[in-house]
């Protein structure tokens, strides 16, 4: 069986490995995600040991996706000043003469997921991760949502809670919803991490109010068979009643579907594949860069 490589470019770290198709992973190794400078040349020496076919990147955004554009393969405008306007995918093409697949972190992810995860026979599914911010990749039919750009779901605005007077902490648009409901903004708005919150119901009726909102735009916009919910404020289980309890009430009837009035513990669920959603959908896009180029 064939080896690849993924690279799961995350704001924290980056997670590289070697696997197959079905989602074995042979190898894997974290680096630390501090400046280009620093990172790279660990990612690179990781994958002169391995000898596979194809690599398949999963990056943090935003990034360009635009093959036709003279910026392909950047990450764009990071916060993360030091990656900003980096060649992420040149700099990898100038070391392998492989074929190379390049996307969103949450993209590839919704690609694991919906291959060999929690959405595995379908052909649709929603990866959501809510974490450090909060990013969502579409898996339409088969193919990897894309059209001006990615998906930039996590910048949505929404309805304030009516008990909510915290400003929020996007750099770009204050409250939406990454500024309202990513960890950052939990932790700023009550004073301590998230993980620290886990007795305090407020918090996470909260961010159920805010999540279940995002969730009825991408419902009636995208109709995705499956929402699957992955990041580290997700960890706390407890917000899943409070998100399924909003968006009945937000979509009011309007939907006749199961999975959104009885079913909804089996339409939005936590990853099947845990924490290697991502690194998964790297090998899948590897496999499918490998066959497109031959």
């Amino acid at each position: 069986m064939k080896l690849f490589g993924a690279i799961e470019a995350g704001g924290t770290k980056f997670v590289c490995a070697a696997g197959t198709e079905t989602g074995e992973i042979k190898e894997r190794v974290s680096i630390a995600t501090t400046t280009p400078e620093e990172t790279m040349p660990e990612v690179i020496a990781f994958f002169n040991k391995h000898k596979v076919e194809a690599i398949g990147i999963g990056s943090f955004g935003p990034i360009d996706v635009d093959k036709n554009s003279p910026t392909y393969g950047n990450i764009t405008t990071t916060p993360k000043l030091a990656w900003r306007d980096y060649p992420l995918l040149s700099s990898v093409q100038k070391e392998f003469s492989i074929p190379i697949g390049f996307n969103t972190d949450v993209n590839i992810a919704a690609m694991g997921e919906a291959v060999l995860g929690a959405a595995k026979g379908l052909d649709s599914c929603l990866y959501i991760t809510v974490g450090t911010g909060i990013g969502a990749g579409a898996y339409i039919q088969g193919e990897l949502l894309q059209g001006l750009t990615h998906p930039e779901m996590g910048h949505i605005l929404v309805r304030r809670h009516p008990e909510d007077s915290y400003k929020g902490r996007c750099p770009y648009h204050g409250d939406c919803l990454e500024g309202l409901a990513a960890g950052p903004a939990i932790e700023e708005r009550w004073g301590t991490k998230a993980a620290e919150l886990s007795n305090n119901d407020k918090v996470w009726e909260m961010e159920g109010y805010y999540i279940a909102q995002a969730l009825m735009q991408y419902i009636l916009i995208l109709s995705p068979k499956k929402i699957i919910l992955g990041g580290g404020v997700m960890n706390q289980e407890q917000v899943l009643k409070y998100i399924n309890k909003y968006l009945k009430e937000f979509l009011n009837g309007y939907l006749e579907f199961p999975q959104v009035s009885t079913d909804m513990g089996s339409y939005i669920v936590r990853p099947g594949l845990g924490d290697n959603a991502g690194i998964t959908g790297g090998l899948l896009l590897a496999k499918r860069v490998y066959e497109e180029s031959k």
